[in-house]
C-alpha cells in the first residue's frame, strides 16, 4: 500500500545497452581516496538538494514507497525526506524504517528510523546485508522498499551493493536512486563528472541492469525549473525563478529505479 494516489511524471523504460559489465575500475576512481570515514566522520545536518525539490521528492515518494512492511533508506543521513504518510506509519509502528549511513550522529538524528540506525561503509565493505546483520538489523524478512538520496554516484562498487540490497528485497518490492546534479567532487567517481546528465542516469541504469533488478525506469521528477504559481527556493537563484529572469531555477531531480 503506498500512500496516495501516482502522479504524472515523464517516465522513460531503460533499454539495456551492453552484452556485458562496460565499465573499467578507473572510471570508479576518485580524486580524494583516503578514508572515507575521516571525510564523513564530521556530522553535516544539512540538506543537500534545495527546498523544491525536497518537496518534489517527498510527493514523488507519496506515490510509490509502502506504508506498511520494511523501507531501507540506504546513504542516509538526518532525514530521508518522506511524505507524511510513511512518517505517520512509522510512528505507529506499520512501517518499519531502517537508515544506513556514514555518520553515527547523523544516524541519530533521523526521527524516521523506528528499525535501526546503522552506521557501516559500503565503500570499504559492499554488502548491505552483511552490514545489516553485523548491526543486529533483521534480513530474512527482506524489504519492500529501498532509497538511495544523491549518493550513488560516491560508490566505487556500486554494482556489488545493488546485487546484495537484490538479494534481500522481497519480491516485487522496489529500489529508488535519486539523483541530482550536486555532489561533493572529490568523492565522486571519476565517471560521474566527466559525463553528461542523461549519461548518468543511463549508467545507473546499467548498474541495476547488471546486479539483476527488473522493470528499470527512469523517472523525471523535477525538470529543474520552477513551476508557475509555486514559491521559489530562497536566495539570489529562487528571486531570479520567480521573477522569470535568466539564471534561476531549481535542483534537478531524477529517479532510477528498478524491481525485484
Amino acid at each position: 500500500m503506498t500512500s496516495q494516489m501516482p502522479k504524472s511524471y515523464s517516465i522513460k523504460s531503460y533499454t539495456p545497452r551492453h552484452e556485458t559489465w562496460p565499465y573499467k575500475p578507473s572510471d570508479f576512481a576518485r580524486q580524494d581516496e583516503r578514508d572515507d570515514t575521516d571525510f564523513y566522520d564530521t556530522p553535516r545536518l544539512v540538506t543537500h538538494i534545495d527546498d523544491l525539490a525536497i518537496e518534489s521528492l517527498r510527493d514523488y515518494y507519496a506515490t510509490v514507497l509502502p506504508t506498511k512492511g520494511r523501507i531501507l533508506d540506504f546513504c542516509s543521513s538526518w532525514i530521508s525526506h518522506y511524505p507524511d504518510a510513511v512518517t505517520q506509519a512509522a510512528s505507529k509502528g506499520d512501517v518499519k524504517v531502517t537508515a544506513m549511513g556514514m555518520n553515527d550522529a547523523e544516524l541519530k538524528a533521523n526521527k524516521v528510523a523506528n528499525g535501526g540506525r546503522v552506521c557501516a561503509d559500503l565503500n570499504a565493505t559492499p554488502d548491505i546485508p552483511s552490514a545489516l546483520s553485523k548491526a543486529g538489523v533483521a534480513t530474512e524478512e527482506g524489504f519492500d522498499a529501498s532509497t538511495c538520496v544523491v549518493s550513488i554516484d560516491y560508490l566505487p562498487s556500486p554494482l556489488e551493493v545493488l546485487k546484495s540490497l537484490l538479494s534481500i528485497t522481497k519480491p516485487g518490492g522496489t529500489v529508488h536512486l535519486v539523483i541530482s546534479n550536486r555532489c561533493f567532487p572529490t568523492k565522486a567517481i571519476g565517471r560521474w563528472l566527466r559525463v553528461s546528465e542523461q549519461e548518468r542516469l543511463a549508467m545507473v541504469g546499467d548498474y541495476l541492469h547488471f546486479a539483476g533488478w527488473k522493470g528499470i525506469e527512469i523517472v523525471e521528477v523535477s525538470d529543474g525549473t520552477v513551476d508557475a504559481g509555486r514559491a521559489a527556493p530562497g536566495g539570489l537563484g529562487g528571486l531570479m525563478a520567480y521573477l522569470g529572469m535568466p539564471g534561476g531555477g531549481r535542483d534537478p531531480l531524477w529517479v532510477v529505479r528498478g524491481r525485484h
